[in-house]
């Protein structure tokens, strides 16, 4: 047995969604939907598509690696400039370099829990303090947040909205929370599901940015932009904290097809909004639903929808994975279900009325 770093000691997997073929094989099930992953449900866009095949016949090299030409068009897009802009495999490869860039052995980083599960895992990987401060009605708790920041903290991510309970903290707490802060302590908006949000004062952390140097955001191209399988992310930041991400990256860690399809994607704003508008209508169809269902269900700002139900979670994700439908049952918290197609959705709420019947979903 090789030496191992003892900080790895204690650090779990990173656990995802389970897949569709994983449940279909396990169960005898010739249908399975996989509402578990927060994907979208439309493929590629016909131009996304058509850009990645032609970016796919010259894999024999290498992608560019400063990823110039989606750079440019991400600035383009936020009016901001190329060298704000850091490519990287998915937002959350950027969360590790952001701690590889800030995070001495023994540094505090803070974030509201539950959150996404990754920040834990890889704030272990650095040998960091790690503070959880617990949700308040389902919501980042940032006054609480403020009171943990010390001189020893270095990192706090605000996911925004938050994964897994799809809420979103307004612009006055942060602005407030902004304001208790060092001005050298870096703030990372996570804001991967930011395309879906629909509320009046939800602060935009590009523009949160533009007056406060010590914020950093984070997207992707996963979501909204049906783009998960190519693991495309970026951060926008001022120039020095990017150069700073730049020093951890690892090179050419975005493919060429995924460049090449972001850059796609992202020119085709019409389209993307059309898409994103079928989702938010299904989102608020479904949470209808599950309150006529008399279950417990938190309102949303992402594509997904999340049931605070901490004993009934994993029968809950039981329930519905025997009968097909793939969810994320978090254990002593809730369940998270992606919005899926219309069908899908349909589906998903006929099983629910189920378990409600039969007595697995607990009265809200």
């Amino acid at each position: 047995m090789i030496r191992a770093r003892r900080a790895l000691d204690g650090i779990p997997n990173y656990v995802p969604g389970r897949s569709a073929e994983q449940v279909a094989g396990e169960h005898d099930l010739a249908d399975v939907v996989k509402l578990a992953s927060n994907e979208g449900p439309f493929p590629p866009l016909p131009a996304a598509l058509d850009a990645i095949a032609a970016a796919a016949a010259n894999a024999n090299r290498y992608p560019d690696d400063g990823g110039a030409a989606l750079r440019e068009a991400l600035a383009h897009h936020y009016r901001v400039e190329p060298d704000q802009v850091l490519l990287g495999g998915g937002s959350v490869a950027l969360c590790q370099q952001l701690l590889l860039a800030t995070v001495d052995p023994g540094d505090r980083v803070v974030f509201g829990w539950p959150s996404f599960e990754a920040y834990p895992i890889l704030a272990q990987q650095v040998n960091a303090s790690i503070v959880r401060v617990p949700l308040r009605d389902q919501r980042y708790d940032l006054d609480a947040m403020a009171r943990h920041v010390n001189r020893r903290t270095r990192l706090v991510f605000v996911c925004n909205p938050n994964n897994p309970t799809g809420t979103v903290v307004g612009r006055a707490e942060v602005e407030r929370f902004l304001a208790r802060v060092p001005d050298d302590l870096l703030v990372v908006f996570d804001e991967a599901y930011r395309e879906f949000v629909t509320a009046d004062d939800f602060p935009d952390g590009v523009e949160l940015l533009r007056s406060h140097p010590n914020v950093a955001v984070l997207r992707t191209f996963s979501k909204a932009y049906a783009l998960a399988g190519l693991r495309v992310g970026y951060a926008i930041a001022t120039r020095d904290v990017i150069g700073v991400l730049r020093k951890t990256r690892v090179p050419f860690g975005v493919s060429a097809v995924a460049q090449a399809a972001a850059v796609a994607s992202l020119a085709a704003q019409d389209e993307i909004a059309e898409r994103v508008a079928i989702v938010v209508g299904e989102r608020a169809r479904v949470l209808d639903a599950i309150r006529e269902l008399g279950a417990p269900v938190v309102e949303s700002q992402a594509n997904f929808v999340w049931l605070p139900m901490p004993a009934a979670a994993r029968p809950l994700g039981a329930y519905l994975e025997q009968r097909g439908v793939v969810v994320r049952p978090f254990a002593d918290a809730g369940v998270r279900v992606t919005i899926g197609a219309p069908d899908e959705n349909d589906r998903l709420l006929k099983l629910l009325a189920a378990a409600v019947d039969d007595g697995v979903v607990p009265a809200a």
